[in-house]
């Protein structure tokens, strides 16, 4: 997949397409398809279990407001530093993920985010510690999010690298799997613990998704621990061409792949947003309907798109990344307006309907392709730093302000949802854009 050109290892899907290689790597092992996915739903697990926090009791605890809006937004605004902070991680573990290797950051970046998480668990509310609560909790946020935007990258290139080339996309789904997976923990136990009275959630109860992360981090290391480097950078680090400064590299050799990634990532991330974070705000606190129906909800459509990743990605070793992404960006433009109408229903049937439909397409869908379409637009030297810059730049953009943007459009409007719509469009045409700029990269020789 390099091109002979004079920046080493460069690949050039746009460009070089036919110069494509079927690759020569031997199927990964089970140990790390099984270490990757396991990490992933960890780290997940500790972001997905602050979003349903976020939407559920930190605007009370932390963010105490005679309006209620003030107080969601509040809560939604710390959410939305976890998406913004990520692109930090990934600067930080992709330099040292391309300069040293990608298993020693794998171990580092879970021991960051598992910190992060369980001493949210331990931490006063507003009313026992004042601003010093909210303020640890953001402190505790920034944490998490710098270590999750540095082990998708890792995870990822641990399977990519190490997976034969007409296989890839469905290994790489099973990475993926880890957000479902670690969604669908986190909602889970939160559908769990709000079946308790209202005074027990909310003055213990909702500490335990947080306290019980650091089970599933010990397990994690116990296993990323006995894992050995990708043949890919074992062979660009004998050869002694690791790049200086793969940040910058990425950033200028490869500007043209980063901003396509870039592109890749920023709806899919929206819809997350949108669907399993204000959604159960919007339908709890808009509509009127149970917490616990709404969280029953995400978690049947979590369980439904743990089929619907592998198809995708084995879907896209068959006929194309190209073409899978683009219909899943199709139907996220096509769903957004309709999206809104359904919910307003009430119905529980056409609700549940709904929530399904959007995670498993216009999410799902395209984000099983994320471990392989990004990883093959870069070379060896910079594609730790390349993944994690489109990947977390991308969250940053289309996910990080979602939530708060959707909550004000909503609050600021009298509940009219139009603009949320819109948004969701825009973003799915500048993805589709993307995806367009771009030729086929599945099949291609990730040695370079």
């Amino acid at each position: 997949m390099a091109e002979g050109s004079q920046v080493v290892g460069r690949v050039l899907p746009n460009e070089a397409a036919s110069k494509l290689k079927p690759s020569s790597q031997p199927a990964p092992t089970n140990r790390v398809v099984i270490a990757s996915a396991f990490g992933t739903i960890v780290e997940w697990y500790d972001f997905f279990v602050y979003g349903t926090a976020a939407a559920l009791v930190f605007g009370k605890l932390f963010f105490p407001a005679t309006d209620p809006l003030v107080s969601t937004l509040a809560a939604f605004s710390v959410y939305a530093v976890g998406y913004l902070a990520r692109p930090l991680g990934g600067l930080i573990f992709g330099h040292f993920g391309d300069r040293l290797g990608r298993r020693s950051m794998l171990v580092l970046s879970l021991l960051l985010m598992g910190f992060g998480t369980f001493f949210v668990g331990l931490l006063p509310t507003y009313e026992q510690a004042g601003i010093l609560a909210p303020i640890c909790l953001v402190l505790l946020r920034l944490i998490q999010a710098i270590g999750l935007g540095g082990e998708w990258g890792g995870a990822v290139l641990m399977v990519a690298e190490t997976a034969p080339a007409s296989r890839r996309g469905l290994y790489g789904s099973f990475v993926q799997l880890g957000n479902p997976v670690g969604r669908l923990v986190a909602t889970g136990v939160f559908a769990l613990a709000t079946r308790m009275p209202d005074a027990q959630f909310l003055s213990w109860g909702w500490r335990i998704p947080f306290l019980a992360s650091i089970v599933l981090v010990l397990v994690g290391l116990f296993i990323r621990t006995r894992l050995d480097e990708t043949p890919a950078f074992k062979d660009l680090r004998r050869s002694g061409a690791t790049a200086r400064m793969p940040v910058l590299e990425a950033l200028t050799a490869f500007r043209r792949e980063t901003v396509t990634a870039i592109g890749l990532k920023v709806t899919e991330v929206a819809w997350v947003g949108i669907l399993t974070v204000f959604a159960v705000s919007y339908l709890t606190t808009q509509l009127g309907m149970a917490k616990s129906f709404v969280l029953d909800a995400v978690t049947l459509a979590t369980l439904v798109e743990l089929f619907v990743m592998p198809l995708s990605g084995w879907l896209s070793d068959k006929f194309g990344r190209r073409v899978i992404y683009l219909l899943g960006t199709g139907f996220g433009i096509a769903f957004a307006f309709p999206l809104f109408w359904l919910l307003a229903t009430r119905d529980p049937t056409i609700v549940v309907i709904t929530i399904v439909v959007g995670i498993c397409l216009a999410q799902g869908m395209v984000f099983a392709l994320h471990a392989s379409f990004m990883p093959e637009l870069f070379g060896t030297r910079v594609r730790y730093s390349g993944i994690s810059l489109g990947f977390q730049i991308g969250a940053a953009i289309g996910g990080g302000l979602t939530p708060v943007i959707a909550a004000a459009a909503v609050g600021l409007s009298g509940g009219s949802t139009w603009l949320i719509s819109l948004f969701l469009t825009i973003l799915g045409v500048l993805t589709f854009a993307a995806v367009l700029s771009t030729r086929e990269t599945s099949g291609c020789s990730m040695e370079s």
